[in-house]
């Protein structure tokens, strides 16, 4: 579909008054009651959910066929630093992941879908989700029901890597699975002249960590992709007592459930022994976030030669060890995902992080191609 430029000109002015007013995970009120007024305005029904924040709609009066069109909508704790005039007044949040771009995107699909109505063989329901960056949003919309009568969910994230323009693509293995770890060692503190007074978990930590760099080298396969990243250390206050705590934060990233149950299993002996080793103890908090991300087989080989249609290039890329907590669909829905190419090559959750507006054209027509291929209309 042409996207005209006053139409384009419109959502671009609304990208930049969601980029102004970014809102952290499980805290987006602002942007949830600047979606429903938008909704409402256009008359597109708002499903009652029991979301606090996020808002699921739909549009269309055809039951048979029920369609899902996802995006996201919290930002991230950043300090913004690109100098725009539409910067974020939120001192400390920044939209740095383009989640203002999913929003927007899905918002003027929502406003075209909504003028063509009556064209529509089937329903399309908008999930404008929360909290992706923490990983409890999916969890969320999940415990909503309102994906069980779906016959497929379709989402995309920006790609700055990817010039504008562009889509990139692979059917599994898109993104990792995503663990957070935090741990903390419980020493013996003591004055810094006096060591052997205390029991220092500064020395048990730093071992641990050193430790750890061997998982992925002795205990993966190298044509298989795994990282572990520690990636905060905190311990002490001062310069002259060995304290008496030793903490650390960092995550697993893989590409294989396999690999990940093994890896974590190997997580835990390495901390626990190392700690016991020394005599102190430790608690070891492991949180898993996104699963890794697969294109159900059926949709991608459904989507793929159409919605590429309208890009200037499609690419099939490499697998990507980020992650997104989309990939929790999965296992209630035929899910696909894809990116989309924006420009600027500065990189995601980077307090210089730009858009192309222009990419509003193919993120909005990429939502369209899905909606006729998988209703099999012509708007």
């Amino acid at each position: 579909m042409a996207i005209e430029k006053e139409f384009l000109d419109k959502f671009v002015g609304i990208r930049y008054h969601i980029h102004q007013h970014p809102e952290l995970s499980e805290h987006e009120y602002e942007t949830t009651e600047y979606i429903k007024e938008f909704l409402k305005e256009h008359d597109i029904k708002i499903i009652d959910s029991g979301l606090e924040t996020g808002v699921i709609a739909e549009i269309g009066n055809d039951k048979n066929n029920i369609i899902g069109l996802r995006c996201d909508i919290d930002a991230l704790p950043i300090f913004e630093e690109t100098g725009l005039p539409y910067a974020s007044v939120n001192d400390g949040v920044m939209h740095a992941c383009g989640h203002d771009f999913h929003t927007t995107s899905l918002l003027a699909t929502a406003e075209l879908l909504k003028a063509n109505e009556d064209k529509l063989k089937g329903t399309v329901r908008l999930f404008f989700q929360p909290a992706e960056e923490n990983f409890q949003g999916s969890q969320a919309v999940i415990k909503t029901g309102l994906l069980s009568d779906l016959s497929a969910l379709v989402g995309f994230h920006n790609f700055p890597d990817l010039p504008l323009g562009t889509i990139g693509y692979r059917q599994d293995k898109l993104m990792a699975s995503v663990d957070r770890i935090k741990v903390k060692i419980k020493g013996v503190g003591s004055h810094a002249a006096h060591p052997h007074e205390g029991n220092d978990p500064i020395v048990t930590g730093s071992q641990i960590i050193t430790n750890l760099q061997s998982l992925i080298s002795r205990h993966v396969p190298s044509k298989e992709e795994a990282v572990l990243s520690i990636t905060h250390v905190q311990s002490g206050s001062t310069w002259n007592v060995v304290p008496d705590t030793f903490e650390f934060e960092g995550t697993l990233r893989t590409l294989n459930e396999d690999i990940r149950k093994k890896l974590k299993n190997l997580f835990y002996k390495t901390v626990e022994n190392t700690t016991d080793i020394y005599g102190q103890t430790v608690d070891i908090e492991w949180t898993e976030g996104s699963d890794c991300l697969d294109n159900d087989l059926e949709l991608f080989n459904k989507l793929i030669p159409s919605i590429t249609d309208n890009f200037l290039d499609a690419i099939k890329i490499e697998s990507n060890l980020t992650g997104e907590d989309f990939s929790r669909y999965h296992k209630y829905v035929p899910i696909f995902f894809a990116f989309i190419g924006t420009g600027k090559n500065i990189p995601l959750h980077n307090p210089k992080f730009l858009i192309d507006d222009n990419a509003l054209i193919y993120s909005i027509n990429y939502y369209l191609d899905v909606v006729q291929r998988l209703l099999n209309i012509k708007l």
